[in-house]
């Protein structure tokens, strides 16, 4: 499987994916203990860490046998999610450092996140399926007289 879409932004959108439900647990987390004394929030990061991967791609090379290193590119199975707890002061109701409105917002940027990435998920296997098919839409040539 790993040839087939290893070429293709399949496999980063998949684990974009799997970053946002994590975000989303998180997220929903956070408000179900919003008046929880002393809670820590938690967040993710991700793409910080995918970008300092990508910032090291200089060399892109091609392996011509499997005992060959890899150049240029590491694999994205390297990048992982990380959820932390920042260090934030607490809030104004002195609770803890959850803000309801800060919460929500992501809850709302994660959704959108998460829908673009259907999308273009959804597009590139679209694209796949034409490639195999070889025309737009799976119509087969008529061959008839």
């Amino acid at each position: 499987m790993d040839k087939l879409f290893g070429n293709t932004l399949i496999p980063l959108l998949s684990k974009s994916l799997d970053v946002a439900m994590l975000r989303q647990r998180s997220t929903a987390s956070n408000i179900a203990n919003i008046t929880t004394p002393d809670y820590r929030r938690t967040e993710v990061r991700f793409e910080e860490k995918l970008q300092n991967v990508v910032d090291r791609w200089h060399i892109n090379g091609k392996t011509t046998h499997n005992s060959h290193r890899q150049l240029g590119q590491r694999g994205l199975a390297s990048v992982t999610p990380e959820v932390i707890q920042p260090l934030d002061a607490k809030s104004p109701s002195g609770i803890n450092n959850v803000d309801v409105d800060h919460e929500m917002a992501n809850l709302s940027k994660n959704q959108l996140k998460y829908q673009l990435n259907i999308r273009l998920l959804t597009k590139g296997f679209s694209a796949l399926k034409t490639s195999i098919i070889g025309r737009p839409g799976g119509r087969q040539p008529d061959h008839s007289g």
